[in-house]
């Protein structure tokens, strides 16, 4: 089974959940001008199954993904359309802003 770490921030008004793959946690990706840091204090909460993350997902007002694993599944499940992927250093990265 893959496990993602998963932080949740929540403020009075807005929810917001940092999620990457359990295996990226720390790692600094480069390509062109683009830097992708998956530090610590900020993705680092629980770990996670994909199913747990994906429901923490799917209520938050924003969402910051960083993975294989994490971004394809909400992809599968329609939390994130394809075409908003970025990736860095082959690594994907999406952000969700609900409004």
């Amino acid at each position: 089974m893959n496990e993602v770490y998963l932080n949740a921030f929540k403020a009075p008004r807005q929810t917001l959940v940092a999620v990457c793959d359990e295996n990226l946690l720390g790692s600094t990706f480069h390509q062109g001008r683009l830097k992708l840091e998956v530090k610590a204090d900020f993705y680092r909460g629980a770990l996670a199954s994909i199913d747990e993350a994906l429901k923490a997902i799917d209520s938050a007002d924003v969402a910051n993904l960083v993975g294989k694993a994490i971004v394809n599944a909400a992809v599968r499940v329609g939390l994130v359309d394809e075409s908003a992927v970025l990736l860095v250093d082959g690594v994907p990265h999406v952000q969700i802003v609900r409004m």
